[in-house]
Formats: structure tokens, C-alpha cells, sequence
């Protein structure tokens, strides 16, 4: 079965379509009117090998609070959705990646429960022009949307991209294991024999 999900999401501060092919290539397509995050988005299919398409108009005028956090709930539903009930994949994975100077870990688990621990100090208060703290809510809302335990660690770092894009690179990593087939668990990967879904 084809793990694919399209999502849309209409508000009065963002109109979002995000495709998500969890099997794919790494192929993106991002456009969200924030150069960062696209840069961050395309790094996180590639690295993940999922194919994401993201078309996002948000209040750009305002900030660029809520087209991080609504891509993010997209994304994050996406996901759940490609997942279906969760049978047969790995589940947990992690990763840690060096990007020059920054070294970052994340681990994650998707079964069904939300959390966020975004252990990550950034040394600038932008990167750019982008505000980092939406490095932090991007997170947030994937975990609260997908149904995830995702935790980063930054172990050292100076350069606010380069923290960043440890980051988006070790999630993705970690992503990619977690979502993989598993040919020793074809069934629900949890003793409980479900995975509590909110």
C-alpha cells in the first residue's frame, strides 16, 4: 500500500496544500515564502527520502509565526495519515549529525503520544532573516499533530545555521528510520498490541 498523504489546511493566517510520500526519493518542492525554512524543508525530505510538496501563502506581514506552526500541523498530519495504525514499522529511530561546528541528536517514537523537548539554545536570535525559536515550533507541532515523542539535544554549536540545519538533518535521519518496514515486527510494534493514537 502506497504510504501517501495530501493535507490542506485554510485559515485566516495561512492556506497550506503539503503532499507527503513517506516511500519516495527525497524530491521537494517548497514554497512557503520563507527562504530558510524552505532551505530546512528541502533538507528534511532529502535526508528523510520522503517526497514533499508544500505550497504555503501565510500573513507574512505579521511574522512568520504562523506559516512555521501550520506547515508543521500539516506536516505533522501528513505523517499520522501515511502512517495508518502503525503496523509493521520500526517505530523508534534516532540520529546524530555533525554539521561543521554543531553537533545535534534526535530521537523519536511514533506511537501515538505527543511530546516535544527541544533541548537547543541558539546563539543568535536569527538566522537571517528567519526567527530561530520557530526552529522549536516547527517541532512542537509535528509531534502534537503526528502523534510523536520527538526530543533534540544540541551538543555544541556556535552558528545559528549550522544548529539548525543539524537539527532538520538529524530528524530527518531519525524519521527515516522510524518509519522503515520492519520484516522482524509486521505487527503493531508495541507490547500493549495498539498504539494509542491522539
Amino acid at each position: 500500500m502506497a504510504r501517501t498523504a495530501t493535507v490542506t489546511r485554510n485559515t485566516a493566517e495561512t492556506k497550506i496544500s503539503l503532499s507527503l510520500v513517506l516511500d519516495g526519493a527525497g524530491k521537494a518542492d517548497i514554497q512557503t515564502g520563507l527562504g530558510f525554512f524552505d532551505h530546512m524543508l528541502t533538507l528534511l525530505a532529502g535526508h528523510a527520502l520522503f517526497d514533499l510538496t508544500v505550497r504555503c501563502a501565510g500573513d507574512l506581514h505579521v511574522d512568520g509565526h504562523h506559516s512555521v506552526e501550520d506547515v508543521g500541523r500539516a506536516f505533522g498530519t501528513a505523517l499520522k495519515e501515511c502512517l495508518g495504525d502503525r503496523r509493521g514499522i520500526r517505530r523508534y529511530g534516532h540520529s546524530i549529525i555533525p554539521m561543521d561546528e554543531a553537533l545535534a541528536t534526535v530521537a523519536v517514537d511514533l506511537g501515538g503520544r505527543a511530546a516535544c523537548i527541544f533541548a537547543v539554545d541558539f546563539p543568535v536570535p536569527t538566522i537571517g532573516t528567519f526567527d530561530a525559536q520557530l526552529v522549536e515550533v516547527f517541532w512542537e507541532s509535528v509531534a502534537a499533530t503526528a502523534g510523536a515523542n520527538f526530543h533534540a539535544v544540541l551538543h555544541h554549536g556556535r552558528n545559528g545555521h549550522h544548529i539548525a540545519e543539524a537539527v532538520f538533518k538529524a530528524a530527518a535521519r531519525a524519521l527515516r528510520v522510524a518509519v522503515e518496514p520492519d520484516p522482524r515486527q509486521p505487527g503493531i510494534p508495541s507490547t500493549k498490541g495498539t498504539l494509542t493514537q491522539q
